[in-house]
């Protein structure tokens, strides 16, 4: 590890900025949208009694029990809605404004919503709840695009895996300090639940001053904006004034010649070309939510307890879940550095897949013959899936279309995969719990088979992208699905 983040001063690796703004912009943007995914589990009964309060005083409304989970369902997926709107206009914003400049206005609707949080329960509105998750979808999904291709586009080719994996890192860490800090002992009560659910905008504030000062994009700024000066700037700034930072100069001049304009969204689909790294990106991304990983933690606390936990149990089990998804995503930098795209997306689909049939077979059995030893099985076999998951689906999906496209077509590729990766989120969450009803422990099988399709494709026809230019690897997927996969 410590030679992965060797820091130097020469441009070849890591340099000190380089760190601080993977740091900083993780922090502030990326561990924000994992709090929004983990923070309504813990405190759900609570806000769900408030909802119902709010109901009967303000709206003079008796909500039976059906009601109150219809309402509790729009505001969980409202967030996912507002990511799949999203989606849809964050290939734009990039282009438009930059890659640091959607982040700046992402951290500023984040902000936003914080502030809706906070005062909804003073002012007994569920509309001020429910426009807080809906904008806060709408800002994840434009840091789902931007934040890969930020660091990205500051960092070395030799270290694109490794900052790569900084967006999952920031999205399991958030997961867990959302878990932490919704616990009852904390500020999951009936009188701080709106500090529990606003708690993230501390991170957004105190990261904000630093990313207004960071550099934009070199890459960004020469081919969309046109200004070699300033693209100049940014990259001696990133590299340290003895870096060859003219020959980063060349290169995206002769990507400029061929290149004269970004790739308009009709462009992109039209072009047959581009149509198997598109295959991949949105794939990967609908995969990696699917898989079962957003399964397991919008639903551990119901899926514990009926593996025969108690309630406490459950929840601190949930919180060490939590724990050791965020430590298997530290492993990011070090396998990206050392190991292939490839081999690594192999075993993460393989490991999630025998993972999720054992924890459907040992829950099952459980359930039938109520042996204590099979719990800690269905545990061993959801950490199993965790660390599986974190091998590649997780790491790689966010940034794979960073790799496999050239910079024209590069933010309409990363939106489409942002946007199927919502919806896959959506799917998840509205259609698990039906099939939780109808197949019981049995609800993981349809995600085990997307796991498997997920394997055959990254087999059949995905590139290997570790140490090579977008440029290099293009031609290979040039024949769509004829191509050859090296």
């Amino acid at each position: 590890m410590a030679d992965i983040m060797h820091v130097n001063d020469e441009g070849e690796g890591w340099t000190w900025l380089l760190l601080l703004i993977c740091v900083t912009t993780t922090v502030g943007t990326t561990v924000p949208v994992g709090y929004f995914i983990g923070v309504l589990n813990a405190p759900a009964e609570i806000i769900r009694s408030w909802c119902d309060e709010v109901l009967s005083g303000e709206y003079d409304t008796n909500s039976d029990e059906n009601q109150l989970n219809l309402l509790w369902t729009c505001i969980v997926s409202i967030f996912l809605i507002g990511g799949i709107c999203g989606s849809c206009i964050s290939a734009c914003c990039t282009n438009k404004y930059g890659r640091k400049g959607t982040l700046m206005i992402s951290s500023v609707i984040l902000l936003l919503c914080g502030l809706l949080f906070t005062w909804c329960r003073a002012a007994k509105s569920l509309e001020m709840l429910m426009c807080a998750r809906f904008f806060g979808g709408i800002a994840a999904a434009l840091i789902f695009t931007a934040h890969p291709m930020y660091l990205l586009e500051l960092a070395p080719v030799r270290l694109s895996g490794s900052v790569g994996v900084f967006t999952c890192i920031g999205v399991t860490a958030g997961i867990l300090l959302a878990q932490i800090v919704s616990l009852p002992q904390l500020l999951g009560t009936d009188e701080n639940w709106p500090y529990a659910l606003s708690f993230y905008a501390l991170l957004v504030l105190l990261c904000m001053l630093p990313l207004m000062c960071y550099p934009e994009s070199p890459r960004w700024l020469f081919l969309v904006k046109g200004n070699a000066a300033s693209s100049a700037r940014a990259l001696r700034q990133l590299r340290g004034r003895q870096a060859g930072v003219q020959q980063e100069l060349n290169d995206l001049e002769q990507a400029l010649n061929m290149e004269s304009k970004p790739s308009t969204i009709c462009q992109v689909l039209r072009n047959k070309e581009l149509f198997l790294p598109l295959l991949l990106v949105c794939t990967f991304q609908a995969t990696q939510q699917l898989s079962g990983i957003n399964a397991i933690f919008f639903y551990s606390l119901s899926i514990l307890t009926n593996a025969g936990f108690t309630s406490d149990s459950a929840t601190w089990l949930n919180l060490g879940m939590g724990g050791f998804n965020l430590a298997c995503s530290l492993l990011g930098p070090v396998l990206l550095r050392k190991f292939n795209r490839r081999p690594l997306m192999f075993c993460s689909c393989i490991l999630c897949s025998l993972s999720l049939a054992g924890m459907s077979l040992s829950l099952y059995f459980l359930l039938k013959s109520e042996a204590s030893a099979l719990t800690y099985v269905s545990i061993a076999f959801i950490l199993s899936f965790i660390l599986g998951f974190q091998l590649g689906l997780g790491p790689i999906a966010y940034f794979i279309g960073s790799e496999l496209l050239e910079d024209a077509p590069r933010p309409v590729a990363m939106s489409m995969g942002s946007l199927f990766s919502w919806t896959g989120n959506f799917l998840i969450g509205m259609c698990f719990p039906l099939l939780q009803t109808v197949w019981g422990s049995f609800a993981f099988m349809p995600c085990m088979c997307v796991c498997i399709f997920c394997l055959v494709l990254t087999w059949r026809y995905l590139p290997e992208t570790r140490g090579r230019e977008p440029k290099d690897v293009s031609p290979l997927m040039s024949q769509g699905l004829r191509s050859k996969n090296n």
